[in-house]
């Protein structure tokens, strides 16, 4: 009887023994599986994700310019069209504020609005307020202050920059020294709100890269700095700079940069874009300038603007968009 009872014991224990390792293999298996799944899971999310670019994208409200003259929207439903867009960073012009830039109840509203959509405000590009680079010294001196609400209205949108233009009329050297004094007048203001003022090749001498960097230098402050354009480069009628060189003469002062873009003859795929008057064969090689872009160490918005008339100005928009995308994912 006590033999049995041993017998009994050991096959018992046994049996329990086995069934725990039965357990542990069932239980270890599953943990494999779960383990594996989780890994091909992550693994399924890292290929989705899009390549990370240098730059971000930000939409500048010229491209709607014909919606907005046309009171198909306002400057308030902008930036819930740059979201429809999958662009969450907006770039202003200035006559679209239809004079309420000094109205702090239509700046909340609009505040708001950006806020709630999750939308930067990046900057303010300001026109028909007189020019920086006026000989007249009164007219240059009222230019400077219609400039300063501006100024005060990107503090408050929290755009970190205002672009404005060195227009003047005179000589080269007349109007490179007269910008000089307006732009410094200006910067001193700007720094003041930290706000930065920057200027575009916009026409005239300002197309000129070597005369704009020269100005530039001649402020020698450090909240004035330069809005390269890709498509701006006509001095005037049938006279051109060089937009490549000019890009890389303008990109070492660059506090944002304009993607003009006018037409898509050969698909997106190719990166180029071609008409406008931005350069002396109409042909615009986003691949090359944003290279030049990269090299220069610029890492901030670079704000879309179609200005074409063979796609309606949402569809440029999204073909700009595809282009620069495609661009970023490749340098």
């Amino acid at each position: 009887m006590k033999q049995l009872t041993m017998n009994l014991f050991k096959n018992t224990t046994l049996a329990f023994g086995s069934l725990l390792l039965l357990l542990f293999v069932v239980s270890s298996c599953g943990s494999n599986s779960s383990t594996e799944q989780t890994e091909a899971d992550s693994t399924t999310v890292v290929l989705d994700e899009k390549p990370e670019m240098f730059f971000k994208i930000s939409l500048a409200e010229w491209s709607y310019h014909k919606a907005l003259q046309a009171n198909e929207f306002t400057n308030l439903d902008f930036p819930g069209k740059a979201v429809e867009l999958g662009i969450n960073a907006v770039e202003y012009v200035s006559v679209f504020f239809d004079g309420n830039e000094q109205d702090q109840d239509y700046l909340n509203k609009l505040k708001s609005i950006t806020d709630s959509l999750g939308v930067t405000n990046v900057l303010i590009m300001v026109d028909r307020e007189g020019n920086l680079g006026d000989l007249d010294e009164a007219k240059r001196i009222e230019s400077v202050e219609n400039h300063y609400k501006w100024v005060d209205a990107a503090k408050f949108l929290g755009c970190h920059s205002i672009r404005v233009n060195a227009r003047g009329e005179g000589t080269s050297e007349e109007v490179k020294a007269a910008a000089i004094d307006g732009l410094s007048r200006l910067s001193e203001y700007g720094a003041e709100k930290g706000i930065n003022i920057i200027v575009e090749n916009h026409g005239g001498y300002s197309s000129d890269g070597t005369w704009l960097t020269e100005v530039i230098k001649g402020v020698n402050n450090p909240f004035c700095g330069t809005l390269p354009d890709f498509g701006n480069f006509r001095i005037e009628e049938g006279k051109y700079y060089d937009i490549y060189k000019g890009m890389e003469e303008m990109m070492p002062f660059a506090k944002g940069v304009s993607a003009k873009a006018y037409a898509f003859d050969n698909g997106p795929e190719s990166a180029v874009t071609t008409g406008g008057h931005g350069s002396e064969d109409g042909i615009i090689d986003f691949g090359r300038i944003m290279k030049i872009v990269k090299d220069a160490g610029y890492t901030g918005y670079v704000g879309i603007e179609f200005e074409g008339d063979g796609l309606s100005e949402k569809e440029g928009i999204i073909k700009t968009k595809e282009v620069l995308e495609l661009v970023g994912s490749q340098l």
